[in-house]
């Protein structure tokens, strides 16, 4: 999976080589292909991110309205993979105000109509695979205000050494 969608940085895609354009453009359509089948499925969705490198990491903000920071697994299911997942559920204020409660489809006030539902709800999942080492224990993540910012540092270079011959 490409880092960085076509759709962006679009100032320098002449930099970037034909065949990484080819694998970008083959994970954007494999990306379709998997939406198209979950539209079936309505409980899942994926997460918007913005993703910045800087010259020792990358960092990653993804928006989670709503979600808390026990409802969120961060892991590497590779050397060079970051799979962010998840679940969200709705939620609703009761008609006095004083407290957040849950309510499943079943249990709704059969006097109210929905008109429209518009909120991501139900299992997510979003996975960065990353073009240079990283640092899989140096990764540090924080949720607040609903941005979850994720801090992936990159690994040093090793620099070459010469090894003597005994």
């Amino acid at each position: 999976m490409a880092l960085f969608p076509r759709s962006y940085s679009t100032s320098e895609r002449s930099s970037i080589p034909p065949i990484i354009r080819l694998l970008d453009e083959f994970d954007q359509y494999s990306r379709k292909v998997d939406r198209s089948n979950q539209s079936s499925n309505n409980n899942s969705f994926t997460p918007r991110f913005d993703i910045k490198e800087l010259s020792g990491s990358y960092q990653l903000y993804g928006e989670f309205p709503g979600i808390e920071q026990k409802d969120i697994e961060i892991e590497f299911t590779d050397a060079s993979t970051l799979t962010i997942s998840g679940r969200s559920e709705r939620s609703y204020d009761d008609r006095s105000g004083s407290n957040s409660t849950k309510k499943s489809e079943a249990t709704k006030e059969t006097d109210s109509t929905f008109w429209v539902l518009e909120r991501s709800v139900g299992e997510f999942s979003r996975s960065f695979g990353f073009p240079i080492p990283v640092d899989q224990d140096g990764v540090k993540a924080s949720l607040k205000n609903g941005i979850l910012r994720v801090e992936v540092p990159k690994t040093k270079k090793q620099e070459s050494r010469k090894i003597t011959i005994e």
